[in-house]
């Protein structure tokens, strides 16, 4: 590739971000009128399922992409998640009901589980392992700016259009990038073919989903002592057990079980897949609250997550010079942990009468934390994996990222569930009391799982120790 098409590529990747970021976060501002839309009685209690279905979609083909790109060639597989994420946006938008709208979703997962991690590895091919810092660095600041434009886009698009178009508007932005990327991307080809793993990607897929299924029944569906909750705590357990022991035989496995030997990966998954379920708390809930309790509509709660976004970016860009300089990537891990933390414990104090101004704050101080975390894990991450499972590596911080987004999303859930009930679209006084209750519990939970994050970013090895790692 010429350096002018380096560069176009690198732009067709950070638009994939964006375009992955976008529709993760345009929901969230869109989900009170699409229950208005669709099913305005019982619709708002399955709005975790908007997320869970597309999470859970994502994780569980997540380690089939890392394979797939190893085997097959990033570009191949990054150009056919996008056609599939484009799918299944189209069928969102034609969506007559809730669950249409959650199996649509599913389809919509399935292409984004590569968007997001298969783009990761193309920039890291594109930009060679002297530049890989600086393409984490700004797909942490694409990613944060996505996070502040999709909230807004939704809004605004459901306020004053239709949301459908939350869905749709996808498609011009999609087609732009299958295109350009299938004519200028030149990735180096892959001469030696593997085996796939596909008995491994179908027991993931079934454990993923059994685990899923488990937490947002549990209690709420089903008691947990029920039947139905007994059976899917044993396949689940049997799937992850024979999932293990086909790693440990197979020829080519889609997660190496060698990965864990090495600290940074083996810590790093569990740092990313807390951080997954507590930023669902952040986002979701925190829309939740200035719609249903503040009367905030839904283009202008999406503005919220500004500071939040500006946190990130700022951060991010700011982390990536230092780490450049020479600074770890584990002092940003545990800074990003600490500082998230704090925000949650900061947003626990919210009440019906909090100040915007001061909930806008402490967002920002969450998006500090959350700037430090994103690139720079998957820095680290990338610079532990062998070359030859760069691949694999990224998808996999992806897939635990996204499987705790899933799990984060039922869990918040299910305690919103169970301290407030099911909630309405609009609440009266006392209703609004209880609502505040139940989520400054969900925001004291994300609190103690960062704060288990911090634990665990302090077991990641110093610089001197890493080094010593063999490839």
């Amino acid at each position: 590739m010429t350096e002018t098409q380096r560069k176009i590529g690198m732009l067709v990747c950070l638009a994939t971000i964006v375009l992955a970021v976008l529709d993760m976060q345009i929901v969230s501002a869109a989900t009170v009128p699409i229950v208005r839309d669709l099913d305005p009685e019982h619709g708002i209690d399955r709005i975790p399922w908007l997320v869970s279905a597309y999470a859970l979609a994502a994780a569980a083909v997540l380690p089939l992409y890392g394979k797939l790109c190893d085997v097959l060639g990033a570009k191949r597989v990054l150009l056919g998640a996008v056609a599939t994420f484009l799918a299944g946006s189209t069928l969102c938008g034609a969506a007559q009901s809730i669950g249409e709208l959650i199996a649509a979703r599913a389809v919509q997962g399935v292409g984004a589980g590569g968007l997001m991690s298969v783009t990761m590895v193309v920039l890291a091919e594109l930009q060679g392992p002297r530049q890989k810092s600086g393409g984490a660095g700004m797909g942490g600041v694409v990613a944060g700016g996505g996070m502040a434009l999709g909230p807004w886009v939704g809004g605004l698009l459901s306020d004053h259009a239709d949301w459908r178009w939350v869905f749709y508007v996808n498609l011009p932005l999609g087609l732009l990038v299958l295109t350009v990327g299938a004519v200028v991307i030149r990735l180096p080809r892959h001469p030696v073919k593997r085996l796939i793993d596909y008995p491994g990607a179908a027991l993931a897929a079934l454990f993923s989903t059994a685990l899923l299924l488990l937490t947002e029944w549990g209690g709420k569906k089903y008691a947990w002592s029920s039947p139905e909750i007994a059976g899917l705590l044993a396949v689940c357990v049997a799937a992850l057990v024979l999932f293990l022991r086909r790693q440990r035989t197979a020829p080519e496995p889609i997660l190496p079980l060698s990965m864990f030997r090495v600290p940074e990966l083996r810590w790093g998954f569990v740092v990313q897949g807390l951080m997954g379920a507590a930023m669902t708390g952040a986002i979701y809930y925190v829309l939740l609250y200035v719609q249903i309790v503040r009367n905030v509509p839904s283009s202008s709660a999406g503005l919220f997550l500004l500071p939040l976004a500006l946190g990130m970016s700022v951060t991010g860009v700011v982390a990536s010079r230092l780490a450049e300089r020479g600074w770890s990537e584990r002092t940003f891990v545990i800074g990003g942990a600490t500082v998230s933390c704090a925000g949650f414990l900061l947003l626990a104090t919210t009440g019906t009468d909090t100040s915007l101004w001061l909930l806008r704050a402490e967002l920002l101080v969450m998006g500090v934390g959350f700037g430090q975390l994103l690139g720079q894990l998957i820095q680290l991450v990338q610079e532990a994996a062998p070359p030859h499972q760069l691949g694999v590596a990224t998808t996999s911080i992806r897939f635990f990222q996204t499987l705790g987004t899933a799990l984060g999303a039922a869990l918040f859930g299910t305690i919103i569930t169970r301290l407030y009930g099911t909630p309405r679209v609009t609440a009266t006084a006392a209703g609004r009391d209880s609502y505040v209750s139940a989520t400054d519990t969900v925001f004291l939970c994300a609190a103690g799982l960062m704060a288990l994050c911090v634990l665990v970013a302090v077991r990641l090895p110093r610089a001197a120790a890493r080094a010593a790692v063999p490839a």
